[in-house]
């Protein structure tokens, strides 16, 4: 029996349409986002926190000045900035909004709901409801709020719909049926890695993990083997693509730009949480916004 397409398969579908509405929405709010040359924390959790170790390591390559990363819980307010950027889908994540109140530098929040309690507290707010998701999992809000950051860096996010398309359309081959993914970036994808990471363990709680791609020889290659995947977002260097090939994993590469191959890191982690019978719309422990009870 064919099982009915869940709430994040059509999001997952979507982003294609939603990357466009991205580069149309962006030119309305970009002289918000920090300037080039300000000292600039970026701050959410969970799929956001990884979203904004993307953003730093873009902006601080791109030339655009020091930027920091925090989980929502970990800002370190002993360090001064001249702009606060944090992220969250749900604007209540209990974290970000005690952050939010507590700090005086200009604050910029990203969400995608309007008059939420973080808009209450940050300088700025800008509110992409039009990404927003009815599954708890967080796929094209987290696309879409990386896709604001890289349009405000220079970049034209309409240059990758195809490869979003793409990634789509793609067949996922034997990776549905590993037992296990290591997912591996350099520089900004190292927060994709994450990101990819998380949406297969919290969509089907599979044993998936992340690191940086050099890192990985550091211990985590033992783990490598027949029946396991590793999954690099980005290049690697040849002597480490044999390395892994060497211990008989299947190894995932992609030509496509890193954000369209994370689409298809989605659509597998939802193919495996089908394929276990999982509740893919609502993950088991979680819900749509972790508010902490005091």
């Amino acid at each position: 029996m064919t099982q009915k397409q869940t709430h994040a398969e059509r999001e997952i579908a979507s982003q294609p349409q939603i990357w466009a509405q991205v580069a149309e929405f962006a030119p309305s709010i970009l002289d918000i986002l920090p300037k080039k040359g300000e000292r600039v924390a970026v701050v959410g959790c969970g799929s956001s926190w990884f979203i904004s170790m993307c953003y730093a390591s873009l902006r601080e390559a791109a030339g655009h000045g020091e930027t920091d990363v925090y989980a929502g819980s970990e800002m370190n307010y002993t360090r001064a900035y001249d702009r606060i950027v944090a992220i969250t889908r749900s604007g209540t994540t209990t974290e970000i909004v005690e952050m939010l109140s507590k700090i005086s530098a200009p604050s910029v929040a990203i969400t995608a709901i309007h008059d939420s309690p973080v808009s209450r507290h940050a300088t700025e707010t800008i509110v992409m409801d039009f990404a927003d998701e009815k599954s708890v999992l967080q796929t094209r809000w987290a696309t879409a709020a990386l896709g604001l950051l890289r349009t405000h860096l220079g970049f034209d996010l309409r240059t990758i719909i195809k490869d979003a398309e793409e990634a789509l359309a793609s067949d996922l081959g034997d990776l549905v049926n590993v037992e296990q993914i290591s997912f591996l970036g350099r520089g900004w994808t190292i927060g994709l890695a994450h990101e990819a990471a998380l949406k297969t363990r919290e969509s089907s709680q599979f044993w998936a993990e992340a690191y940086p791609a050099l890192d990985y020889r550091h211990g985590p290659l033992s783990i490598s083997e027949p029946g396991r995947a590793v999954w690099v977002f980005g290049e690697i260097t040849p002597d480490l693509v044999h390395d892994i090939q060497s211990t008989g994993a299947l190894l995932e590469m992609s030509n496509l730009d890193p954000m369209a191959h994370l689409i298809r890191a989605q659509r597998v982690a939802i193919a495996i949480a089908k394929k276990r019978r999982c509740d893919v719309d609502n993950p088991r422990g979680l819900s749509r916004s972790i508010i902490l009870n005091k």
